[in-house]
């Protein structure tokens, strides 16, 4: 290989790990990977340069490559640990824990991720590693595809992390391909060794049937995937890394807000937090519970580490100061967009917040999206998660008040408005800070569902979530605070007395919708928000619950629903059959052609006397067509010789003019041929089949895979002349 076709070869090298190592942006971003993604692919062709000019350092190029490349990226990543631009014990021991955690941090992170050197260091590591294999294949082994590989490997490894897809998928695609099909195309030539005295050692030749086909190969599998990508019939996420990790909780012990309710009220005046805000809050929350066994409420969390930032249009923000909170729970929004001033855990479905440590103290700015909510049908969503789980062991006597609670009608935004109103009706709620009830399991929501008919937010939420879980209606507990009116100093101050537990119902096309039967119940509503005044024009649009009645379907309605899920249905298997179809014809193409082929050969070989030698013609002759050998109807078996002798030379020509020999006796001598004529022409097959091993890999991969020569050839062999 020439210089330049090796610089050329390594500079497509290079540049397709650097793209690699660039489909890490939708976790980190392009900024903060561009500068050491870059110096990592400058380092190795300046390091590929430097042992091409002096050869005495080609042994110790993966040395230097190495080394430089992790000098650079201590520069661009870990400047602040260094002295004097000269690495130290911090820079060395953050580097390792690149190595080691920073995969695992970042997929336990929302994304975009944090670009903290912890967690941003593996991606350009990885880089590096690759291009130090990459250069030594290449350069080494002289084998452009095998030094693809480790870049593949980055590719892979990213789309694991978040696999691309539309307009971006084809866009890093052809990134790819083409600095791959740079060194693809420099690198097609293939090394024969010299047999002239003297000589030089190796001698290089262009054969383009080993690029084009692994370039082409590239190239199909890019597409195939960004297809599948496309396509996804099923309307599911495509499987992640991300999906089999999670923060771990806290080492502190967690608690449960809920069970601080009664307390909380026992010291009304006791100040939790202050905050200050753009917009109006109706609630600020603590923790979400979807988990009830019957006594225990729990929550279903899967925590991460927040990234820079949380999807979801501008709305609203606030600077909060916490004071008395000594649990991990912080105040938080629903809609969470973004917290400065801490790096908290987050719960992304919830928008929840937790701090890995306990503080007495914490200043933080939230921001959070707050879109106009449409109730739209007023249809529920009974696919949200954790909205319909479980009750435990239900008292009978319970199962008639769920009924008359929502007036027999079937699971709406409307039944969910009666259901807090049937409880805000008939329901006082607990004020003052002595006796007041404690619990939230079945024996304390009997009590006071059936009994006292008297409690705080806590019976009152709880016994929501349970009543609606049972008419069908999906509901959540949150416990949090009220957003208050008293302020001091300019900022809003939330006191114990403030605290609040309260349901949410999950409404199709509108998501978790805040209800909170309790402000009902004590004639003191705060709906301030925007989400809050949606609801209040539903609560203020229900009829009264004399009016209420179970809806009356009209005739053929069940089976007008019927035929509609039927044609949705039918539409998603349209979609899965078009799927299955394709995958199935390239299984029947993969796989179906190569057997039919065998089972075609075993049958030939099965034939005797002439049959059999001329099925040992068909075979040979079918073999060449498939490796490109031109055959016309008519053509001697000494002239397809001659043809395929300039495919692979003596080891293919010698065997096909042996075979024609056989069969000129077997078709014109008239003497009857016997088994011995049939063993011999077939071990002329036998050789044809080494001579046509010795092809390129990808040709023999094509010749099995194609399909023409399955088709008869009508005609006989033509007769020597």
């Amino acid at each position: 290989m020439s210089a330049g076709s090796e610089r050329i070869a390594a500079a497509g090298l290079l540049g397709a790990t650097g793209v690699a190592g660039l489909l890490f942006t939708p976790v980190f971003g392009w900024g903060p990977l561009l500068v050491p993604v870059l110096v990592v692919v400058l380092v190795g062709y300046g390091c590929f340069e430097l042992t091409a000019k002096f050869p005495k350092l080609v042994p110790y190029r993966p040395l230097l490559v190495a080394l430089l490349g992790l000098l650079g990226l201590i520069e661009t990543v870990l400047t602040s640990t260094t002295l004097a631009f000269l690495p130290t014990l911090d820079s060395l021991q953050g580097v390792a824990r690149g190595f080691t955690e920073g995969w695992r941090l970042t997929l336990q992170s929302t994304w975009p991720a944090r670009p903290v050197p912890d967690q941003l260091l593996f991606v350009p590591l990885a880089v590096l590693l690759a291009v130090v294999l990459g250069l030594e294949l290449l350069l080494r082994l002289k084998k452009p595809l095998v030094a693809l590989v480790p870049s593949l490997a980055v590719a892979g490894l990213a789309q694991a992390y978040q696999a691309l897809t539309g307009i971006g998928a084809v866009a890093a695609a052809l990134g790819y391909t083409l600095p791959a099909g740079l060194l693809l195309w420099a690198g097609r030539r293939t090394r024969s060794a010299s047999r002239a005295p003297g000589g030089p050692r190796f001698s290089w030749r262009v054969t383009g049937s080993a690029a084009w086909p692994a370039l082409s190969t590239v190239v199909a599998l890019v597409a195939g995937a960004v297809a599948l990508a496309g396509l996804d019939p099923a309307g599911l996420d495509p499987l992640t890394l991300k999906d089999t990790q999670s923060a771990p909780p806290p080492r502190s012990r967690l608690g449960n807000p809920l069970d601080e309710i009664a307390q909380r009220l026992t010291r009304p005046n006791d100040e939790v937090f202050r905050y200050r805000g753009d917009v109006p809050v109706d609630q600020w929350r603590l923790i979400v519970l979807n988990g009830f066994d019957g006594a225990n409420w729990s929550s279903d969390s899967r925590l991460q580490r927040l990234g820079a930032g949380l999807e979801g249009p501008p709305g609203g923000t606030a600077e909060l100061k916490v004071r008395g909170l000594t649990g991990p729970w912080l105040p938080s929004h629903q809609g969470l967009t973004g917290v400065d001033g801490l790096t908290p855990l987050v719960d992304q479905s919830a928008g929840t917040l937790l701090m890995e440590s306990p503080s007495l103290e914490r200043n933080y700015r939230l921001s959070w999206s707050a879109p106009d909510v449409d109730l739209g049908s007023g249809e529920v969503d009974a696919r949200a998660p954790g909205g319909l789980g479980g009750l435990g062991p239900v008292p009978p006597e319970v199962d008639q008040l769920a009924k008359d609670a929502v007036r027999g009608l079937r699971p709406t935004f409307q039944s969910a408005l009666q259901l807090e109103r049937f409880l805000a009706t008939n329901y006082l709620l607990a004020a003052g800070s002595d006796e007041l009830p404690t619990g939230h399991g079945w024996p304390q929501l009997r009590h006071f569902l059936l009994e006292s008919k008297r409690g705080t937010s806590e019976q009152f939420a709880a016994a929501y979530v349970v009543l609606a879980r049972m008419s069908g209606i999906p509901a959540r507990l949150v416990v949090g605070f009220r957003g208050s009116a008293e302020t001091d100093g300019g900022m809003n101050v939330v006191r114990n007395r403030d605290v609040l537990a309260w349901p949410e119902v999950a409404v199709a096309g509108a998501g978790w919708v805040a209800l909170d039967p309790t402000a009902a119940a004590g004639k003191a509503g705060r709906d301030q928000a925007a989400s809050g005044k949606a609801v209040a024009r539903a609560r203020a649009q229900l009829p009264a619950e004399q009016e209420l009645r179970p809806p009356q379907l009209p005739p053929g309605t069940p089976a007008d629903t019927a035929e509609d899920q039927n044609a949705d249905v039918g539409a998603g298997w349209w979609w899965v059959s078009l799927a299955a179809a394709i995958v199935l014809f390239g299984l029947l193409w993969l796989l179906g052609v190569p057997v039919a082929k065998v089972v075609r050969a075993r049958r030939r070989r099965r034939r005797s006397g002439a049959e059999g030698v001329l099925g040992a013609w068909d075979e040979i002759r079918d073999r060449l067509r498939a490796h490109g050998v031109p055959f016309r109807i008519g053509m001697t078996p000494r002239d397809l010789a001659e043809s395929a002798g300039s495919l692979a030379g003596e080891g293919i020509r010698e065997p096909v003019a042996r075979l024609a020999k056989v069969l000129d006796v077997t078709l014109w001598s008239g003497v009857p041929v016997g088994d011995g004529a049939v063993r011999r022409a077939w071990q002329e097959v036998g050789e044809v089949r080494r001579g046509l091993a010795g092809r390129p890999f990808a040709a023999r991969v094509l010749a099995a895979l194609e399909p023409r020569t399955l088709i008869p050839i009508k005609g006989r062999v033509g007769k020597e002349g």
